[in-house]
């Protein structure tokens, strides 16, 4: 007695050798091992994303810094009643180490949109 397969459908295609290299260096870089599965996820999907989220976490790291920097200033502020202009040029600084790189990756998100 044999087990029924989920998939019981045998596909073959031919490719070239350029051709199966290509198809092996984006199986990579969307991070998938397996042939059958990456071959389904084209066939019925036409595209697979693979999405690198590493400029979001850091982006997300100085965020926190900033909010955490803001909030130290606001308690002074509230405590003594006063912010030393260096401590509002430290925020300023912050926040442009934050932008920049958020303003990067916005321009970089509508790029891919644009596709």
């Amino acid at each position: 007695m044999t087990k029924k397969r989920r998939r019981p459908i045998h596909l073959h295609v031919m490719v070239s050798e350029e051709e199966l290299a290509l198809i092996q260096e984006r199986m990579a870089e969307a991070g998938i091992r397996n042939m059958g599965a990456y071959m389904r996820k084209m066939a019925l999907n036409g595209y697979v994303l693979h999405v690198d989220l590493s400029p979001v976490q850091e982006l997300v790291s100085l965020q926190r810094r900033c909010s955490n920097n803001l909030n130290q200033v606001a308690i002074r502020a509230n405590t003594y009643g006063g912010i030393y202009p260096e401590e509002i040029k430290a925020l300023q600084r912050d926040y442009e180490k934050l932008w920049r790189p958020l303003s990067d990756l916005l321009e970089k998100l509508s790029a891919i949109v644009r596709l």
